[in-house]
């Protein structure tokens, strides 16, 4: 599949591809933008409604059995690893940033798995990211 970005964030991933942005600039600037979690459907949906406060993410397991949480840059990227994971057809549009306080450790992450632009992050790399946020200010 070729990989025509459909927003800035693609676009960037594409330049570090190309080898024409760097990509600790990437991962800074990727912690302000916002990025798709598939999350497991509920078992009785209400249109529209999400009844749980926790929302389940894909998690899936690398060749060496680590846990991955898996991340798109947009809805559409998630659509062919849906057809694997069938019950992972809802999820949320958000913040890195809001993930990464939410992880509360380093996680490894997968950003575009299955695609050819992507990114993987280990739980060292998450973690240097989630102490870098700034502090967050109560709503």
């Amino acid at each position: 599949m070729t990989f025509v970005p459909h927003n800035p964030l693609e676009e960037q991933l594409v330049a570090v591809h190309s080898g024409s942005l760097d990509p600790e600039a990437f991962v800074l600037r990727l912690v302000d933008e916002q990025v798709f979690m598939p999350v497991r459907d509920e078992k009785n949906p209400i249109q529209g409604f999400q009844r749980s406060t926790q929302a389940e993410p894909l998690i899936i397991e690398d060749e060496d059995g680590t846990r991955v949480l898996v991340l798109f840059t947009s809805p559409e990227r998630a659509k062919p690893m849906a057809e694997h994971f069938p019950e992972f057809t809802g999820g949320l549009l958000t913040e890195f940033s809001w993930l990464l306080r939410r992880l509360g450790g380093g996680v490894p992450i997968t950003l575009n798995p299955g695609w050819d632009v992507g990114m993987d992050f280990d739980a060292d790399m998450v973690g240097q990211l989630i102490a870098r946020l700034p502090p967050e200010h109560p709503a």
